[in-house]
């Protein structure tokens, strides 16, 4: 039995089908773990998301801003982007079943026997594992209610920045998701930034990636996670990135938790 985490899809299929050949992927006994953002910008959004349904036990992902997205645009009150490519998805026969799946899906999935979580983006440096695990289950509880399109409609911004365990509703809830599913760069007192995307590097000296950060109180949990194409895989500081920038024609990469290497296809 293998455990395979996943970079980012955002509805590249032909890839994974590849990818999953290539590990010689077997549904009765190993596992895939996708780091969200399964749908969105890519061709086949729609095949990709029944393609990881029809895995069922055998595949766990949590939550993207991709996926968020569209759960706020089928809410009724968002508009999709010139960008978007989910038409197929929001036509479908199946839709609300979709949507049903998607809700269902947590913000971080953590695998106590290895001490692994997986989200999609980040965790500020205040919270612990523990923490992070109860907050975002906050978040879920809500998502699988019968008032989650008034969370994923009110759950734009970037405010507030920066952790304050007074915050209550949905500016709670906002920092909350915006940590799990856009984390890239913050202070060293961890305030988050969404201006900068680009590599480490090209920053400014304030900012620092979020996995960096010395006083992190998830330092001793291993972090696997997507979002950050530009940034690629990297294993640093007990995190493993995974978005190699499969949707802008790079690679798509496999990470075997257990034996810690790295399997790729080209895009």
């Amino acid at each position: 039995m293998s455990v395979y985490a996943i970079g980012d899809l955002q509805g590249c299929l032909d890839p994974l089908i590849e990818l999953l050949a290539k590990i010689n992927f077997d549904s009765s006994k190993d596992t895939l773990w996708f780091t969200g953002d399964l749908i969105n910008r890519g061709p086949r959004s729609l095949d990709t998301l029944r393609f990881i349904i029809a895995l069922g036990d055998s595949a766990i992902s949590v939550l993207g801003n991709h996926d968020l997205h569209f759960l706020a645009v089928t809410s009724g009150n968002t508009k999709h982007t010139k960008h978007d490519t989910f038409e197929e998805l929001l036509a479908a026969p199946d839709r609300d079943e979709l949507i049903y799946w998607l809700r269902s899906r947590p913000l971080m999935h953590y695998d106590q026997s290895r001490n692994i979580a997986l989200i999609h983006a980040g965790l500020p440096p205040q919270w612990n594992i523990a923490e992070a695990q109860t907050y975002a289950h906050e978040v879920e509880n809500i998502l699988r209610s019968d008032h989650y399109q008034q969370l994923v409609t009110s759950m734009y911004g970037n405010s507030p920045d920066h952790w304050d365990p007074a915050l209550t509703d949905i500016d709670r809830h906002r920092f909350i998701i915006n940590c799990f599913t856009r984390m890239r760069y913050c202070t060293a007192q961890g305030t988050m930034d969404f201006k900068y995307k680009t590599a480490p590097g090209t920053q400014p000296h304030s900012l620092y990636p979020w996995f960096t950060l010395a006083n992190r109180k998830t330092l001793d949990t291993t972090i696997i996670f997507g979002h950050w194409s530009t940034l690629g895989f990297q294993h640093e500081c007990n995190t493993f990135s995974l978005d190699t920038g499969c949707l802008w024609g790079e690679t798509l990469t496999a990470l075997n938790i257990d034996k810690q290497n790295i399997i790729s296809v080209n895009c």
